[in-house]
């Protein structure tokens, strides 16, 4: 058994995959790399798998499927993971080698030790292209240092710190456990990834490294605004569903509830911006669709995420205040450095 198993789902990613490859090659046989070949067929993405599996056996895995999409690679990934722990890397990010070693020492750590862990956090970097300064999203103001802990030991989030997919590494069987199951074909997944398993999560531990960097630059890229104007049905979909999994107004632990409350808020109103920035009355109406499934669905949520300020923001009557959230958006947008 391994110690970690890395997802990488690869489509058409000849021209990147092997740098994120090499950078998790440099954890040893502790590591089993899983590249998933998602239906690629522009390129040499199933070669350069199989050239990997080839060379590293004892490592590298190459599975190669129909395309389903980026939920459906992680969910084989998943799948065929031997490894305690789980993590998934996208193939045009990268892992920094030397905070590699820190976060294998952690694992191996808690897997020979006492106590227990379900989710280890790292901090993570931003690599934006023709960026000055890489900005690095960490979590001390959130999470104490260097011991285990739970929900109600949690401090402060600060606006736009998150725990995202490239902050987070799974107990493996938990995510077996909590039924996770990614949606197939639908991009923004990565949310449902770290979302649906947190009331499951009991200890945790944060590792103050910048492990994970996460480019961001591409044009066809997930994350670049107008892409994901394109796909606002999916994001719409995966809002939707994270609405669904629990009544999170019933949530025990109030910290907890406080933290998912408070990432549905973000979900809903960046649904709404993208809704708004395309200029068009369909995606308008999708909008209004949205806060009224809301609703209907979760009346107590709905009140509260509709009174709080983003909410009011996101449904600011008229042209004018659709332009001040637009603002408002650009404003954080600017000092977050996110797209």
């Amino acid at each position: 058994m391994k110690l970690l198993s890395v997802a990488i789902p690869c489509y058409n990613s000849e021209s990147y995959m092997e740098h994120c490859i090499s950078t998790l090659l440099t954890g040893g046989e502790e590591v089993e790399i899983i590249i998933v070949d998602d239906g690629s067929v522009k390129d040499r993405t199933a070669e350069i798998a199989d050239e990997y599996a080839r060379r590293y056996p004892t490592i590298c895995r190459a599975i190669h499927q129909e395309n389903g999409g980026h939920g459906e690679a992680v969910n084989t990934g998943l799948k065929n993971a031997t490894g305690i722990f789980f993590k998934v890397v996208d193939s045009d990010d990268w892992v920094n080698e030397e905070a590699f070693q820190n976060v294998l020492e952690t694992l191996r750590r808690f897997v020979y030790g006492e106590e227990t862990l379900d989710m280890l956090v790292t901090n993570f970097v931003y690599e934006k292209q023709g960026a000055k300064r890489k900005k690095v999203m960490k979590y001390h103001t959130a999470f104490p240092k260097e011991k285990v802990f739970g929900w109600n030991d949690v401090k402060f989030f600060m606006t736009g710190q998150y725990i995202l997919m490239h902050s987070v590494i799974y107990r493996t069987g938990l995510l077996r456990q909590c039924g996770l199951e990614l949606p197939k074909h639908t991009f923004y997944v990565d949310n449902i990834f770290v979302y649906q398993p947190l009331p499951h999560v009991k200890h945790i531990y944060y590792l103050d490294v910048n492990f994970y960097r996460y480019f961001i630059g591409r044009q066809d890229q997930s994350v670049n605004e107008s892409v994901m104007i394109g796909r606002i049905d999916q994001q719409l979909l995966v809002t939707k569903l994270m609405l669904g999994y629990y009544d999170v107004m019933k949530i025990s632990s109030r910290k907890l509830r406080h933290y998912m409350i408070q990432y549905l808020e973000i979900m809903m109103t960046v649904s709404s911006v993208l809704a708004i920035k395309s200029g068009t009355e369909e995606n308008l109406e999708k909008k209004k669709e949205l806060w009224q499934y809301l609703k209907k669905m979760n009346l107590p949520l709905y009140l509260r995420l509709r009174l709080g300020f983003l909410g009011q923001g996101c449904n600011l009557p008229g042209k004018g205040g659709r332009e001040l959230l637009i603002l408002g958006y650009k404003i954080t947008q600017k000092f977050y450095g996110f797209n």
